[in-house]
C-alpha cells in the first residue's frame, strides 16, 4: 500500500489517499497537478485528494496516525 499526503505551507502532513502502488500514485499526482512550483509543490485540480493543499509526500509506511479508512482508496480522474 501507498499513502499519499498533502500538506499546506509546510504545516503538517494529512493522509489524502492509499494506492495499491506507487505507479498509480505518481500517475494520480501527475493528473491531479495543474501547475509545478518545485519538488512535490504545486497547484492542484479542484476535485483531487490534494485540492485544499499545496505540498505532497508519499510512503510507503503511514508517516502519522492518519485513518487509511477515512480516506479515498485507489482514486482515479474518472471518480470525479
Amino acid at each position: 500500500m501507498r499513502y499519499l499526503y498533502g500538506s499546506k505551507r509546510g504545516g503538517p502532513l494529512r493522509l489524502v489517499a492509499v494506492f495499491d502502488s506507487e505507479p498509480q500514485l505518481l500517475s494520480y499526482v501527475r493528473w491531479a497537478t495543474l501547475a509545478s512550483h518545485g519538488d512535490r509543490r504545486g497547484k492542484f485540480e479542484q476535485k483531487s485528494a490534494l485540492a485544499s493543499y499545496d505540498a505532497w509526500e508519499h510512503s510507503s509506511e503511514p508517516l502519522n496516525d492518519d485513518d487509511a479508512g477515512n480516506v479515498v482508496q485507489n482514486p482515479t480522474p474518472s471518480m470525479l
